[in-house]
């Protein structure tokens, strides 16, 4: 099946620009992946397992190989043994800091006005 079939990105059936944003950036796992690059700058495979505990390994896996594909984080590889990987936010995937600032800003207010336990 041809790529552009299989990647909900490029089909034309989005209603407004912000889902293409969230299709993006939705998930368990992006946002805090994303999030992450963005206050690091770079990371390696085994440090996301360290920042984010509850991630499985293959998770980890898919989430940054669909992060790498959409172009939102670049990957590189060191020749070496054992190889050493890492990752880094694309000049488009440094883009989405501000939403994602945002994005926090409004959770630490949401709970500290609504969610009183």
């Amino acid at each position: 099946m041809p790529k552009d079939r299989t990647n909900k990105v490029s089909c034309s059936n989005y209603r407004c620009e912000i889902e293409v944003t969230l299709e993006l950036i939705s998930g368990k796992w992006k946002g805090l992946i994303l999030w992450n690059l963005g206050n690091h700058e770079v990371i390696r495979f085994n440090e996301f397992r360290r920042i984010i505990p509850k991630i499985t390994q293959k998770m980890l896996t898919q989430q940054l190989r669909t992060l790498e594909e959409d172009g939102l984080i670049n990957r590189k590889i060191y020749n070496q043994i054992p190889p050493m990987v890492e990752y880094s936010l694309s000049e488009e995937g440094q883009k989405l800091m501000p939403i994602l600032e945002q994005m926090d800003k409004w959770g630490k207010n949401y709970i500290s006005n609504y969610r009183k336990d």
